[in-house]
Order: C-alpha cells, then sequence, then structure tokens
C-alpha cells in the first residue's frame, strides 16, 4: 500500500494478473508480433500504451499512473516517471503514424493500386479478430472453427509478412 495525496490506493491483484495474461497472450500472438515488429512502436512503447488505454476500460475505475506502473510485465513493474516518459514516447510515435496516413490521403496515395493490399490485409485482420471475438464469447468452440481460423491466421501471417518489404511499394514485387 501507499499513499497518494491522502488516500491510500492498491493494485487489484486480481487485475493486474488478468492484464498482464491478456499482454503475455497478445506478445505469443504471431499476427501481432509482425504488427508490432513492423510498426513505429517498440514492445514496451506498446505495452505501456496498452496499459494506459485499456486498463481502465477492463476494471471500468479510473486508475493512477503509479498503479498503472506498476502493471507492466516487469516482476516490479516501473516507476510513474518511467512509465510515463515510454508512454510519451509511444503517443509520439502513434501521432506521427497517424500523420504519415492522413499525409498519404492527402496526397491521393491511397488511390495507388500499389497500397490495395494492405488494405485487403487489414480488412482480412478485422474480419478474423471479429470471428475470434465472436468465438470466445460463444464459449461454443468446435474443431471446425479452429481449423478454418487457423488456416486465415497462416494467411494473415503469410500476407504481412510479404507486405512488410518495401519492394512491395516499389511495384516490382
Amino acid at each position: 500500500m501507499y499513499s497518494i495525496k491522502g488516500t491510500v490506493a492498491m493494485i487489484d491483484p486480481a487485475l493486474k494478473n488478468e492484464i498482464q495474461r491478456w499482454l503475455v497472450s497478445l506478445n505469443k500472438d504471431p499476427i501481432f508480433k509482425i504488427l508490432l515488429k513492423n510498426s513505429n512502436l517498440t514492445r514496451v512503447q506498446a505495452e505501456t500504451f496498452l496499459i494506459d488505454v485499456l486498463a481502465e476500460k477492463i476494471s471500468e475505475k479510473r486508475i493512477v499512473y503509479e498503479d498503472k506502473a506498476k502493471l507492466r510485465l516487469i516482476e516490479t513493474g516501473v516507476s510513474r516517471g518511467s512509465f510515463n516518459r515510454t508512454l510519451a514516447q509511444a503517443r509520439r510515435n502513434i501521432i506521427r503514424s497517424i500523420y504519415t496516413v492522413i499525409l498519404l490521403g492527402y496526397l491521393g496515395i491511397f488511390d495507388d493500386p500499389r497500397l490495395f493490399p494492405y488494405i485487403e490485409i487489414s480488412n482480412k485482420i478485422r474480419a478474423y479478430s471479429e470471428r475470434y471475438r465472436e468465438l470466445l464469447e460463444s464459449g461454443e468452440v468446435n474443431e471446425d472453427q479452429i481449423r478454418i481460423l487457423k488456416t486465415l491466421q497462416e494467411e494473415i501471417e503469410k500476407g504481412l509478412f510479404t507486405l512488410s518489404k518495401p519492394k512491395v511499394l516499389s511495384g516490382k514485387t
């Protein structure tokens, strides 16, 4: 326990366990790994940003940054200052990525056929994640559904691997 402006706060161990379990499973997700590797975020920045954004949604209550810092996958957590610096870096990288997308739209680049495979893979990933979430929520998973999801996952992984090569945008693949 520790004191924050006269109040006593503690991290709920069940919440910490749930968030950390989700982060560990996400780090094992091959699609997440490929997307992260080719993004502007480090693994630590992504983890920190996800904790900042999702921890409060999961807990359905406000979480102070001292507690968010303790949700990191590092056994002891990190200091609030370290958490906030990493979070600022992640936010800056995300904003730059968004501005890159806006710039491409402004320049009319999205109409270039070389970008169509990226849009297509994005739609496949969304369909995959929606189907995966539906299956988890329904609790009724059978072997055929698992096989279909596994096939789709492998197709997405292969597509992401191919699209991560700079030559794809040169038009000379």
